[in-house]
């Protein structure tokens, strides 16, 4: 691996819990940023730019007005209205030619980064790096009416998902199934009516084998096979981003999921391991790097451990 001056990082904090099952997540932004994460990139040899942070929203209950659509996925217009605002500002991010690096905040900004870059680039893959498959619908799931855990789902446009989310970039659906795979997850499948024929790598097979995984992974995600050893060029392909949901991490080794995991998320080594050969490939795109909630870690440990472990990995670009 080489340091790559010709990777040129803009990164953008979206500081919201609106999306979310509570408050807490609208602190991840500044958090990571005070765990050093900017200059811990810009040391491991990256050019990096620092968009800030769009406004911060915090997750606000329903009141009483709402409770008799208790069912109708909760806060979705000032979730859309989050969203909205961060398509625009990532599109800015993409126009200046720099790879967005997406702080949040919650799952649901995978919807505006794939918004931006289908706006750019026309088509892509996503590779979800996470510890479910956020593909949870309404009709099947009105216990839990929460955006943050349906937003693959309105990647695909999925029956029973918000149009106003489902709609946020220049087509729809944003994401075809066959671009699309979900790696490290540890909960059961989501797709109970069979709709997302996308590969599934769960943690186990992440955890066997970390660099099989990624390569299973970008195959299935650009379309082609990785280039072949000492072939010239560009590699082939659709370009694809990265979403990463800290909950994908075992949450006793280390805390500050939103959401945790006990005893079955990866470690932060294999975490590592998964993410070098995506992150160093030349169809990578961009990547989100969500769901850290500061009140999980409250000395910050977990915060300086993710910036040391993901900064060098960020970092590094693969030799042409």
């Amino acid at each position: 691996m080489t340091r790559g001056r010709d990777r040129h990082w803009g990164v953008l904090g979206v500081p919201s819990s609106r999306a979310a099952h509570w408050p807490g997540l609208e602190q991840g932004p500044a958090a990571l940023r005070g765990a050093g994460l900017v200059e811990a990139l810009a040391a491991a040899g990256a050019s990096v730019v620092d968009h800030g942070d769009r406004a911060v929203e915090r997750w606000r209950p329903r009141g009483a007005a709402g409770a008799a659509a208790a069912t109708v996925p909760h806060d979705a217009a000032g979730v859309a209205a989050v969203l909205r605002d961060a398509r625009d500002a990532l599109g800015g991010v993409l126009a200046t030619g720099e790879t967005p690096l997406v702080l949040g905040g919650e799952c649901t900004l995978v919807i505006p980064l794939v918004a931006a870059a289908v706006a750019v680039h026309g088509d892509v893959g996503l590779v979800y790096v996470d510890g479910g498959q956020d593909l949870q619908l309404p009709p099947d799931h009105p216990e839990e009416p929460i955006l943050d855990s349906m937003g693959v789902a309105h990647l695909l446009d999925l029956p029973g998902t918000v149009g106003a989310l489902a709609a946020l970039g220049p087509r729809r659906p944003l994401l075809d199934p066959g671009a699309l795979c979900f790696l490290g997850f540890g909960d059961a499948d989501e797709d109970v009516r069979g709709l997302v024929p996308s590969l599934r790598v769960p943690a186990a097979e992440v955890t066997a084998d970390p660099e099989g995984a990624a390569s299973r992974a970008l195959a299935a995600v650009t379309g082609r096979r990785s280039r072949e050893p000492g072939a010239a060029g560009a590699a082939a392909g659709r370009p694809f981003l990265v979403h990463v949901d800290v909950d994908v991490l075992d949450a006793l080794l280390l805390p500050g999921a939103d959401v945790p995991q006990y005893g079955r998320g990866l470690t932060l080594d294999v975490l590592v391991a998964v993410l070098e050969p995506l992150v160093a490939d030349d169809r990578f795109a961009g990547l989100t790097l969500v769901e850290y909630n500061p009140d999980h870690d409250p000395d910050g440990t977990s915060a300086r451990r993710l910036v040391a472990a993901l900064a060098p990995v960020l970092a590094a670009r693969r030799e042409p």
